[in-house]
């Protein structure tokens, strides 16, 4: 098994030579990259024939795709038209990975909204069974959503509360943002033992097999003490932004875990995707 390896979106050195995305499969493959997520997070507004074509060049250049759904979206909030948006966001979201062929639809938990975290906790948990009879309901059962671990002090969505989703139905995969855990934790979740809790716990609460397969996004993140997640940063950045990404290279290839691993670095996210494959692929070896 081993792990993939792409950018959310596209970097500043493709959008410079490409102004069509259905160019980026075959530039991140040729890259020696092996996935792409379609960047939905100010709304669905890929048209159908340019999502299928899309899909048909990622076949074509072996690359697996998902798709980051609204950022509208939340789970957390119980008014009645909160959840019809919530629904409606996630369903044009499979809508557009369907036509795709993306597998994996990364969804947004949530804010607090002045709620304890157990108040908002217990509503996504009410909501998002709702959201996945929707889903049924529309033909898309075939997609996994993947609720995000979020890096704002103020948001649901700590590694606990995103576990806890995810045993709701087996066809919940968390995305494991390890730079918003870094944020959330004001700089404390990085490190050899920190990323060996981290992947323990998963397996721990969705058992090995599935939790070998988690989606996530990396990224180096600047937080405030007050807030956690202000800014992504680049790995070029040398001004001690964090998590470091090599004792989770490690561990990841330790254990022999194939997760999917989508760099959200600000511009440089295939540089440093690729930089992310090559540490992971050294440890493999050793």
């Amino acid at each position: 098994m081993s792990a993939l390896f792409g950018p959310a979106g596209n970097s500043d050195s493709f959008s410079k030579k490409h102004k069509s995305s259905l160019a980026a499969p075959k530039w991140i493959s040729d890259f020696g990259l092996d996935c792409y997520e379609y960047q939905c997070g100010k709304g669905v507004k890929i048209r159908e024939d340019t999502a299928r074509k899309l899909g048909e060049n990622a076949k074509h250049a072996h690359i697996a795709l998902s798709l980051h759904a609204p950022y509208f979206i939340n789970l957390a909030n119980p008014e009645p038209e909160s959840i019809q948006k919530t629904i409606g966001y996630i369903l044009s979201a499979c809508q557009a990975a369907t036509w795709m062929g993306a597998n994996r639809v990364v969804i947004h938990t949530g804010a607090l909204m002045k709620r304890s975290r157990q108040e908002a906790l217990s509503i996504a948990k009410t909501v998002l069974p709702q959201v996945l009879t929707a889903c049924d309901q529309q033909g898309y059962g075939h997609i996994a959503l993947c609720p995000e671990t979020m890096g704002k002090l103020n948001q649901l969505g700590d590694l606990d509360e995103v576990l806890e989703l995810c045993t709701l139905d087996e066809r919940l995969i968390p995305c494991v943002d390890f730079g918003h855990l870094y944020a959330r934790s004001l700089g404390v979740l990085t490190g050899k033992e920190a990323c060996i809790q981290m992947l323990d716990r998963m397996a721990q609460i969705l058992g090995e097999e599935r939790a070998s397969k988690f989606h996530s996004h990396f990224s180096h993140i600047e937080f405030t003490p007050n807030g956690g997640e202000k800014c992504h940063r680049t790995f070029a950045e040398d001004d001690g932004f964090g998590p470091d990404w090599l004792p989770l290279a490690e561990e990841i290839a330790r254990r022999d875990w194939s997760p999917t691993f989508i760099c959200e670095s600000a511009g440089t996210q295939a540089e440093d995707a690729k930089t992310m494959k090559e540490v992971y692929l050294a440890a493999k070896e050793r």
